[in-house]
């Protein structure tokens, strides 16, 4: 677990890269030395309360110092879904970090138990196919009031997916856990 000033921390590290790719100032990641350790991140951007950006990678594959720098600027400049941040919008833009946990599969004999083994507000949720990938985080969830079908249903359409390919057992229902952190 982080604790608040840590969070605090890798959140300043995520909007000086974000900021850095403006003033081509290069960041110093050598004075993180206690986020060596790799971890899974998303981070999300936020503009007037609606979403502006969110990037990251549900696999521990970087360290976590490593991760927030990379998936700052992919959030900022490289969501698909949105065009890349301006300079006159960083006023305006909240960041959200999630730093996460490794993801788990859910395994299940009947896709009715992914039901009883997801816990709205704690978990996020993956599913892997032959024919998509998507990813929510656990805050979407609760944001949305959501209840555990409609959890399932959300995440296979993030991965465009038909919305009951949760149950097809051919793919992977994962879960995985978050600690937030927010500007705001």
């Amino acid at each position: 677990m982080l604790t608040k000033e840590e969070g605090k921390e890798l959140l300043e590290l995520a909007r000086k890269s974000i900021e850095s790719k403006f003033s081509d100032d290069k960041v110093d990641l050598s004075g993180y030395t206690k986020y060596a350790d790799k971890r899974g991140v998303f981070v999300s951007l936020h503009k007037h309360g609606e979403l502006r950006g969110c990037i990251g990678f549900p696999e521990p594959v970087y360290p976590l110092k490593q991760a927030v720098f990379e998936a700052a600027r992919a959030a900022a400049f490289e969501d698909p879904r949105f065009g890349p941040l301006e300079y006159k919008e960083l006023a305006e833009i909240d960041v959200e970090l999630s730093v996460l946990t490794v993801p788990e599969e859910i395994k299940v004999k009947s896709p009715d138990e992914y039901l009883n083994r997801i816990k709205i507000g704690e978990d996020g949720l993956i599913i892997r196919g032959l024919y998509g990938s998507g990813l929510l985080l656990p805050q979407v969830f609760t944001e949305d009031n959501c209840k555990e079908k409609q959890a399932l249903e959300m995440t296979c359409e993030k991965a465009g997916l038909p919305k009951d390919a949760w149950k097809d057992p051919k793919n992977k229902i994962l879960k995985f856990q978050a600690q937030i952190f927010n500007e705001d």
